[in-house]
This record gives C-alpha cells, sequence and structure tokens, in this order.
C-alpha cells in the first residue's frame, strides 16, 4: 500500500489541526500626547524614568528624523490613524470637543476600518478628538471597540472636560457615556487595553491606544511625584507624568510577553507633536533637546518627534534610522507588513519597509509639507525637501529666539544645524523660490477627497 499520499495530506493538514498555522500579526498602534521631542532617555533624557519605552526602542527600530503630520493633536492623529495628509483626510486643524459636533469626514477610511475588512478584531482605546458625532466617533470609523473620550482633554479623575464651559463629562463605551467618578484614566486605559489583549479569539487584532498623556492637566502618580520631588516646577510635574506614561505603556508590554505574543504583535508608538508652554502646563516642562519650537509651532521642535516600531524575529532590534519618516506613513507600512487588501486604497504616506530593514535605503520622502492654524493671510506652513526646510509665517512657541517681521520665510539646512537659529533666506532666494512654488502648488491639490 502507497502511503505517500496520505502522508502528504497529513502533513498539509497538521497546521490546521494544531493551530500552529502562521498568522498576520496583531498591531499595536500607541500614540502619546505632548511628549517632547527629547523626553525618553533613548532620546538623550538624562533626568527622566522611562524603562518601558527604552526597552521598546532596544527590541525595535527607532528613528532620529520622524515628522508628525501637524504640530496639533486632531490633524496629527488623523494622519496617524488614515495615512494621509490631515488636508487630505479632513481634518486640517483641531475637531470641537463639544458633543454633536462632526469631525474627520466618514469617507476618510482610517486604519480600523481596513485592518477589520481583512478580518483584523480592531478596538480604540484613549483620546479620539475626531469627531463627536456616532459616525465620526470610532465605532464609526472601524473601530469595534472603543473606550475614553472624545474630546482634546480631560480631568484624569471626573473625566469631564474644563477647556471652557460649561464643564461637561466626557467619558464613553462604543458610543454610551459611562461614568468611573474618582478612578485615574490612565489606569482605566491599560485596564481597557488589557482585557481587548486578553480576549479569546481566532483572529489577529488591531489596538489603537490614542493615549491623553503627557496632555495636561499634568497628573502624575504619588510614586513618580516622591521620584521627582527634587526636580524644579514645572520640569516635575511633567516628568511625573510622562513616567506615569511609560509605565502605563510597560503593563501593557509586558502582557504581550505573558502571553507570548511579543514576537507575534507589531508595536508601533509615536508622540503626536512636540511637547506643551501652555499655560496649563505650567509654561512648559518638556524638552525638544537641541530643537526650536514646541507644539503649535514648526520649527523642529513642535513637529520632530520619538517613534520607534517593534517586531521582534521579523524586524532589525536595537536599530536607529536616520532617514526623514513621517506619521502618514505607519498605515501604508503596516499594510505592506501585514500583507493586507487595501484595493485601490491610496496614501500620501509612504511603505517604510524598504528603509526599516536597511540603514542604508533611501528616505521614501523627496519633499514632505505641513499647514498649520493662522488665518487665510498668514497661515503657518512649512515645506521640506532633502536637507533643507521653509517655514512660512514661522511661530516658535518655545520662545528660544525672537521672530522678526524679515523671518516670515525662514530657511534652513538641516544638514548644517538643525537649530533653526540663524535664517538663511536672504543668502539663498532661489531656495526660498523654488520650495515655496512646491507648497503653493501642493496646497491648491489638497483638501477632502
Amino acid at each position: 500500500m502507497n502511503l505517500r499520499p496520505l502522508i502528504t495530506m497529513l502533513f498539509l493538514l497538521l497546521p490546521a489541526l494544531t493551530g500552529a498555522e502562521d498568522k498576520q500579526p496583531n498591531v499595536i498602534l500607541i500614540l502619546a500626547d505632548d511628549l517632547g521631542s527629547a523626553d525618553l532617555n533613548c532620546y538623550g533624557s538624562e533626568d527622566l524614568a522611562t524603562a518601558a519605552l527604552d526597552a521598546l526602542a532596544e527590541r525595535g527600530i527607532r528613528f532620529t528624523q520622524f515628522y508628525a503630520a501637524a504640530p496639533v493633536c486632531s490633524p496629527s492623529r488623523a494622519a496617524f490613524i488614515s495615512g494621509m495628509y490631515p488636508q487630505n483626510a479632513g481634518v486640517p486643524g483641531n475637531v470641537s470637543s463639544t458633543s454633536g459636533h462632526a469631525g474627520m469626514p466618514m469617507e476618510t477610511q482610517t486604519v480600523g476600518e481596513l485592518f477589520a475588512a481583512n478580518g483584523y478584531d480592531t478596538g480604540h482605546v484613549g483620546k479620539w478628538h475626531l469627531g463627536y458625532t456616532p459616525e465620526t466617533m470610532p465605532n464609526g470609523q472601524g473601530f469595534a471597540n472603543s473606550f475614553g473620550h472624545m474630546g482634546g482633554c480631560i480631568d484624569n479623575y471626573s473625566h469631564f472636560f474644563y477647556w471652557n464651559g460649561p464643564n461637561r463629562h466626557d467619558l464613553w463605551r462604543n458610543g454610551r457615556e459611562v461614568f468611573h467618578d474618582g478612578e485615574f484614566f490612565p489606569n482605566l486605559m491599560t485596564a481597557e487595553a488589557l482585557r481587548f489583549i486578553d480576549q479569546p479569539r481566532n483572529k489577529p487584532f488591531l489596538l489603537y491606544w490614542a493615549l491623553n498623556t503627557p496632555h495636561y492637566p499634568l497628573q502624575g502618580t504619588d510614586k513618580w511625584r516622591a521620584h521627582y520631588a527634587g526636580l524644579e516646577s514645572p520640569r516635575r510635574e511633567y516628568a511625573a507624568f510622562v513616567s506615569t506614561t511609560d509605565e502605563i505603556i510597560g503593563r501593557v508590554l509586558d502582557r504581550l510577553a505573558e502571553l507570548k505574543l511579543t514576537d507575534k504583535t507589531i508595536v508601533v508608538f509615536q508622540s503626536d507633536h512636540g511637547h506643551s508652554c501652555e499655560e496649563r502646563t505650567f509654561g512648559g516642562g518638556g524638552n525638544a533637546g537641541p530643537y526650536r519650537g514646541a507644539k503649535f509651532s514648526l520649527f523642529e521642535g513642535g513637529i520632530r518627534v520619538p517613534a520607534m516600531v517593534s517586531w521582534p524575529g521579523t524586524l532589525p532590534q536595537a536599530a536607529i534610522r536616520h532617514q526623514m519618516a513621517t506619521g502618514c506613513d505607519w498605515v501604508p507600512t503596516l499594510v505592506s507588513l501585514c500583507g493586507l487588501d487595501v484595493g485601490k486604497r491610496t496614501f500620501d504616506g509612504k511603505d517604510l519597509t524598504a528603509m526599516l530593514n536597511s540603514p542604508d535605503a533611501p528616505s521614501p520622502h523627496e519633499v514632505f509639507h505641513w499647514e498649520s492654524g493662522g488665518g487665510k493671510n498668514n497661515r503657518q506652513w512649512a515645506v521640506r525637501k532633502g536637507d533643507w526646510k521653509l517655514i512660512g509665517n514661522p511661530n516658535d512657541t518655545s520662545n528660544m529666539a525672537p521672530v522678526t517681521k524679515e523671518d516670515h520665510r525662514f530657511l534652513v539646512n538641516l544638514s548644517d544645524s538643525v537649530h533653526e537659529l540663524d535664517n538663511l533666506a536672504s543668502d539663498h532666494p532661489d531656495v526660498v523660490k523654488e520650495l515655496e512654488q512646491l507648497h503653493d502648488q501642493w496646497i491648491s491639490n489638497v483638501g477632502p477627497r
């Protein structure tokens, strides 16, 4: 009797019988809120405890020239989960934090929708800030499970939005208001993220963990307040919240290890933009390192952010990439890494896979654009081509140096200096003209599709 056909058939069936077949990886997208450019140990900080994120960098790839797509929350977050310029995602500026106000258009496909269509279980935890109507809240944008607040910020114990009156409660589970009075929101987020990861399932998952930390109000835990008691304010308050953030991230990453999912999960981490110098954060506390600018600014300190990705066993570990990349790039990169079918869907972001696998691969970006705030005649914008960067109507929220009327076009070469203190516009009028024309052409072509 010839047993070879039977043996061959059993060999082919064995993975299905044992459940050992290769599956698409899980994905966790972690977006920090108002974290400064140099506020992790792996980015040069010497006074902060950030063990979990430093360990994540050791397990993966850390970027040194990674840019948020905007210097404010909503547009940066829209780009992060859509792969589009904020303008093309339909979110050129911050979305209203009032219930009943729409945000990102339904036509904008999110990472949740793309992954759900490819068989993933999708979840959102934390801050949304991309719409406050049923169709523009997370459940209407591709996330089957959602827990968090819909506006720009909340008090972490009462879960009220106090920015302007009337004060209002803002905590939701799958579109229904829920109350957890007095419970620390970072702990609630962590518990929800763990609950999502722990769910028994026979398909991969995607979790978008949209942190509201270390955004103000700066409400670090007692453990970290004691740890940083010797620092001066506002660094003291900010540091406590950064380490609180790092600690809760560590709890979730530890659970992946406990479940033996670390090598089966792509983890992405990024800050949505630079640190805040607003009154609500005591005028500062964050650190942009050598960079000028902060939140709301298109100088480097407002848009160059900590970012890393980890997939042990598949992507390089303890690696650094100096090529330029952006928050628009995660979705197309994840589509590639996970082998998704997205039909004819196109992105403004670029697939970083080649760059992730080789330090010698070029950046996929020849040119990148930003536009943020201001009126029709004084909008703040920037364009980077190679090492040249031109800022129109610059705003230095860090107050590192004065911005004069002559600086309405501010040109720098980042290969010569990342400090952006010397304006080269008068020395290179031809470069200014070229970059301004590129930006004028770009802005005339972007908008909701």
